[in-house]
């Protein structure tokens, strides 16, 4: 027995699951300075006790792909993740980020995040502000310090922003020379230096900047990929990679046996190139893991979704037939849609292309659609066989009819569960890709945690609830090497959740207009969340903020994986 003392918080009558994955048990929690001090029978009283009786009480969830660089600035909450029992987020993925930036380059990165992670621009800009609060890398991270956050973060440095940093607008359009890698290494090397969890690329074709260009990691040489991830030999850190031609398995295996690091990559989703693409891709997986190499697929238990309008085609803007309508305007893109020889050629490409793509468009539903209220929910497959029309010509037609505000949610990814299923129980993988800040119109994933305790674990039992918190908490705190979250454990910074297994789910999509300048986003509420306590301050209780948003904050920036 624990000899008696106060604490700051006492769990009472919850059965604690630690993150190792095995049995829970019945037992108190005890909460001192930040810290868990004692776990089993807790003797002693407490500023502050919670009744977890019938709760399971757990780690905080670790997020380790989020895009929240830009959005923390102006949202200390980091809403919604929180919500939904995140206590750690990484932010820096694909190698897109806001750090380091000159002052004469930030419509450069304003109009990257806009294109090729749905962000709004006037969002952006009002919430960055005229003259953002650092240039480099190492004075971001100083600013998020200074900031604070409602909950922990690491940061990646990325390849995206360093290469504009170097090269200007030239990143989108040529291979560097030989002195702007050198330089580009510096400040990658500088960034790890100051606390970066390590360094995030993408050579993804449906990664699509500003003026349709590729973003700048693509047009980047192996040679160069391969120089900027030396920084992170001997040091632990981790690279964070979006698959894409000439950054693939092989490059993985060469660039891990070369350095010793882990690399964790996006993303492994069933029916994504073929209907089981996904199936050689754990295959590949499992060999190299037999080789010991710590290579990580991402994988993510929701079907991937995206909701977009015509004004910013992201799902198609990876098709080079889209080239001309990623470079235009807004009239540009209207003028694009409304012109015949245009619709042929995006039809020839549509009709000759993977299958994948073309299902998923034509089982897209009409989410949003003044003109034609009733056609909403509708599938574009079904509505196309009645009026006998293409199923591209009544997507151009509905867009033009509502002045390119008519709505689509198209299922990208991860449609058939029995396929997601195997990817959930691979032993390779780690879960990943909730995508947390970006593409906020279109999508929210940030409600993966909660979806997965009700959908894979409550409803198919296809999980235990102790694997399931396993997965959300030590898994992926053990990818990306955060040294000091994803267990709860007597010495451990107290990063604990109460949650009711009973009723954990997430909530319908919601669109909002809580984004500065007024721009809307899509939420979703959590139930069965009943604490969440961060660096044992307690963050949220019954769903609801427990902090004043403009006050001190609990959260910790995590410097090479772990809190000063």
């Amino acid at each position: 027995m624990n000899k008696p003392q106060s604490y700051d918080i006492k769990i009472t009558g919850g059965t604690i699951v630690d993150g190792t994955g095995t049995p829970g048990y019945r037992g108190d929690v005890g909460i001192k300075d930040g810290v868990v001090t004692a776990l089993g029978e807790v003797a002693g009283d407490a500023t502050q006790t919670i009744d977890a009786t019938g709760k399971a009480v757990t780690p905080g969830f670790v997020d380790i792909h989020t895009h929240y660089d830009a959005q923390l600035i102006w949202d200390r909450m980091l809403t919604i993740s929180p919500w939904h029992g995140v206590t750690t987020a990484v932010v820096g993925n694909c190698g897109f980020g806001i750090a380091p930036t000159r002052n004469s380059q930030q419509n450069l990165i304003i109009g990257t995040l806009e294109k090729v992670e749905g962000m709004s621009a006037a969002a952006l800009t009002t919430g960055l502000g005229e003259k953002w609060p650092f240039e480099t890398f190492p004075e971001y991270l100083d600013t998020i310090e200074k900031l604070g956050t409602a909950i922990n973060i690491g940061v990646l440095v990325g390849h995206t922003p360093t290469r504009l940093y170097v090269m200007g607008e030239e990143a989108t359009e040529r291979e560097a020379t030989s002195d702007e890698i050198e330089q580009m290494r510096k400040i990658v090397d500088e960034a790890l230096d100051a606390g970066a969890l390590g360094f995030a690329t993408s050579k993804s074709p449906t990664h699509v900047g500003f003026k349709g260009k590729p973003v700048p990691s693509r047009v980047a040489s192996y040679e160069e990929i391969d120089a900027l991830a030396s920084t992170l030999q001997n040091r632990g850190a981790v690279m964070q990679a979006t698959a894409g031609k000439e950054l693939w398995f092989d490059e993985y295996a060469e660039l891990t046996k070369k350095y010793g690091m882990t690399i964790s990559w996006t993303a492994m989703l069933a029916g994504m190139i073929t209907p089981d693409s996904h199936l050689m891709q754990m295959q590949r997986s499992a060999e190299l893991a037999e080789q010991g190499l710590p290579i990580y697929p991402q994988v993510t238990p929701r079907t991937l979704f995206f909701e977009f309008q015509f004004k910013e085609p992201f799902p198609f803007e990876s098709l080079s037939v889209f080239k001309p309508v990623s470079g235009a305007d807004f009239e540009g893109k209207k003028q694009l849609y409304a012109d015949a020889a245009f619709r042929t050629a995006v039809k020839d490409k549509m009709d000759n292309m993977r299958p994948s793509f073309r299902t998923s468009w034509e089982n897209s539903a009409i989410s949003f659609c003044p003109s034609n209220p009733d056609y909403e929910e509708r599938l574009v497959v079904d509505l196309a066989a009645e009026l006998g029309v293409h199923t591209i010509d009544l997507g151009f037609d509905l867009a033009l009819a509502n002045d390119l505000d008519a709505r689509f949610r198209m299922p990208f990814a991860n449609a058939d569960e029995n396929e997601v299923e195997k990817l959930l129980t691979d032993k390779n993988t780690v879960l990943g890709l909730s995508d947390a800040g970006a593409h906020a119109s279109q999508l929210c994933d940030a409600c993966l945690p909660t979806y997965l305790l009700a959908r894979w674990v409550r409803e198919k039992q296809v999980l235990s609830f102790e694997e399931a918190i396993r997965m959300l908490t030590s898994r992926p705190a053990q990818v990306f090497g955060i040294k000091d979250r994803g267990l709860l454990e007597i010495g451990k910074p107290a990063d604990v959740l109460v949650i009711d297994p009973d009723t954990v789910n997430c909530g319908r999509l919601e669109r909002v207009h809580d984004q500065p300048a007024g721009q809307d986003r899509l939420i979703s509420e959590a139930s069965g969340m009943e604490s969440v306590i961060v660096n044992g301050i307690l963050l949220r209780q019954n769903n609801q903020d427990q902090l004043d948003p403009t006050g001190p904050l609990p959260g910790a920036l995590l410097r090479n994986g772990q809190a000063a």
